[in-house]
């Protein structure tokens, strides 16, 4: 993982070119945001430091969900409910992927059949956000 533009990213290409007439080689920098899904680049020289973002994956139980208003409820490890996280669907930016398309629906359809769910939080720069789900049968 490493920052591009501030915002969170993963890694996907690097290739570097020779050094040039000033002397520093360059990185370029393929990374897909963790949080939007979209595609950055980056050109910088070999010799600078990278940001990397601090990323922190978490699971919690479901409690609710609502599909219309695309907010979440969620069980933390202390007992207290955590309401601050909406559907993967309902996005600040741009379009919802399908990757959150997949788990919005994921989750919605095991609510309702009633099997225990619980969803993975992925966070970085103060950003959270629902990835993925791991769905059991009641016992």
């Amino acid at each position: 993982h490493l920052m591009i533009k501030g915002r969170p990213c993963k890694c996907i290409e690097v290739s570097t070119s020779k050094t040039g007439k000033h002397g520093h080689a360059k990185a370029h920098i393929v990374a897909i945001d963790i949080f939007t899904g979209k595609k950055m680049e980056d050109l910088c020289p070999t010799s600078h430091n990278l940001d990397v973002p601090f990323v922190k994956k978490t699971e919690y139980q479901l409690l609710t969900a609502d599909a219309d208003t695309g907010e979440v409820s969620l069980l933390q490890e202390n007992g207290d409910t955590k309401d601050d996280l909406n559907l993967p669907t309902v996005v600040k930016i741009g379009e919802p992927t399908e990757e959150d398309k997949k788990v919005t629906e994921e989750m919605l359809k095991a609510l309702d059949d009633g099997k225990d769910v619980t969803v993975i939080v992925q966070a970085a720069c103060g950003e959270e956000k629902i990835i993925g789900t791991k769905i059991t049968d009641p016992k």
